[in-house]
């Protein structure tokens, strides 16, 4: 399965949420999975890994070496849609503004079917305490129905996240509209 992981790619931040990168690597790797980052971890457990890179960021210190493959796209917005288009799940671990933009047009994207596979959002440290409540307030607004939820869970760890995964169904498809009232 292509797995697509959204993530930090700063190399400031915390331990513990590079040792998340590393298990989701070493989980992905060692199910045989082909991912696009937390690269070293999952190519030194035997995955395929693809990387997909806007042609401004391709220099020496960016471009992660671990590739065994190195896509190159005119810009931030055809990197995404190639990853998407190359994916069959979605990841989102702790990371930036970049991987909230991913993270959002993916959920944003699986509402409207347009991907079917699941997307999953790993909570290490609580992490995405506060997004998970900021949904909440969507569905209690209206702004989005209860029902899609289930889009995107908030799990613990990596190997939540693959049992996820693994165990996906698609649901039943919700329309996302409303029904006007009066």
């Amino acid at each position: 399965m292509n797995v697509c992981v959204f993530c930090s790619s700063s190399d400031a931040v915390d331990g513990d949420y590079r040792a998340v990168a590393e298990e989701m690597g070493r989980l992905l790797g060692a199910g045989g999975h082909t991912m696009g980052v937390a690269a070293r971890a999952a190519r030194a457990a035997g995955a395929r890994v693809i990387g997909v890179l806007p042609e401004f960021m391709n220099r020496p210190g960016v471009a992660n070496p671990d590739c065994d493959e190195l896509e190159l796209a005119r810009d931030m917005r055809e990197r995404k849609a190639r990853m998407m288009s190359l994916s069959e799940a979605f990841v989102a671990l702790p990371g930036g503004f970049g991987t909230l933009e991913g993270l959002s047009e993916t959920i944003t994207q699986r509402q409207f079917e347009f991907i079917r596979g699941p997307v999953v959002a790993v909570n290490a440290a609580g992490f995405y305490d506060h997004l998970a409540a900021f949904f909440e307030r969507f569905y209690a607004d209206n702004f989005a129905k209860p029902a899609f939820r289930a889009t995107c869970p908030f799990v613990a760890s990596p190997a939540e996240a693959m049992e996820y995964i693994l165990g996906y169904s698609p649901p039943p498809p919700t329309s996302k509209w409303y029904r006007p009232t009066g």
